[in-house]
């Protein structure tokens, strides 16, 4: 996951924390929403990954809008650890490209294609 922070830092011009915690929040969001016959694979596919869905996990309250889920409660999790909404969409949009380098097309396609909503982001 290194790669793939330093790629948030320099692409979308955030810090690494905040890198680290907005793709937690993604992966973890994946897990949530995704097939998990299609997303446990592509995690496995990028070392780190799991990690980093641990610790959002962990630092998830659980609680009020965050307990509804979905696309919006990602959003809203992206933006309060500190992402503008452009910014939510240039790290969306590299963690997915570094997902499909990874991962391949095919793996990453199933993911976002069985997500409501997903792929007008991606």
């Amino acid at each position: 996951m290194d790669e793939l922070i330093a790629r948030l830092v320099d692409h979308v011009g955030i810090d690494k924390v905040t890198a680290e915690k907005s793709v937690g929040i993604i992966l973890d969001f994946l897990v949530k929403e995704g097939p998990a016959d299609k997303v446990q694979p592509l995690i496995d596919k990028l070392p780190g990954a799991q990690a980093l869905i641990e610790a959002q996990q962990a630092s998830d309250t659980g609680g009020g809008m965050f307990a509804m889920g979905g696309l919006m409660a990602a959003g809203t999790k992206l933006m309060g650890a500190g992402l503008s909404m452009g910014q939510v969409q240039a790290v969306t949009k590299e963690v997915i490209a570094y997902t499909r380098e990874k991962a391949g097309e095919d793996a990453i396609g199933e993911v976002v294609g069985a997500i409501p909503g997903l792929s007008q982001f991606v």
